[in-house]
């Protein structure tokens, strides 16, 4: 009897890890995803534009590293074709900080990224809020030939942002989206 329930919990401990079950994990250990933020999509809280509704989305500081808001959205036919998203003027060009304020400055250049098959860049700035005090953000975008992809991320800490953001923008959730809004 004692053998033959045994048996039956190291079959169902295998299922288990076979399985990914995450209950099956030793003391210490984490399951696979443990470490990767914890996004939650809100409403889109910009009034209707040119460019539509986009999608927006919070991470706490406890999960991210900071507080972060992310407000993601395709511009269709709007990136230099030849060239894609490959500097800060075309950044400023086709980024949406505009969502925020009319002012804004860049902190420092930009820099190349990559989310999925698409090169962008992502660069800081101070934007100036009508009723507050100035915000720092990030304009995240990345093409696809003659389509972008925009992400304004806001947040105090932005080093702690801009990686939460790309691991993100990374992710399954953000490239099957971009798959879809850009017609591939």
């Amino acid at each position: 009897m004692i053998a033959q329930r045994a048996g039956f919990v190291v079959a169902l401990s295998m299922a288990g890890v076979l399985a990914g079950d995450s209950m099956t994990l030793g003391a210490g250990q984490q399951p696979a995803d443990a470490g990767k933020p914890a996004w939650s999509e809100v409403k889109w809280p910009f009034p209707l534009d040119q460019w539509g509704v986009g999608r927006a989305f919070r991470c706490q500081a406890l999960e991210c590293g900071a507080d972060i808001s992310l407000y993601l959205r395709a511009k269709l036919g709007f990136c230099n074709c030849a060239t894609g998203v490959s500097d800060d003027a075309e950044l400023d060009r086709v980024g949406d900080l505009e969502l925020l304020s009319a002012k804004f400055d860049g902190l420092r250049e930009g820099r190349a990224i990559t989310v999925g098959w698409m090169q962008g860049r992502s660069r800081p700035y101070r934007v100036a809020m009508r009723y507050g005090s100035p915000r720092t953000a990030l304009a995240i975008a990345f093409n696809d030939k003659c389509d972008v992809v925009v992400a304004t991320v806001v947040a105090d800490d932005l080093p702690a942002a801009e990686r939460a953001a790309l691991g993100f923008l990374n992710g399954d959730l953000v490239l099957r989206w971009a798959e879809k809004e850009l017609g591939l």
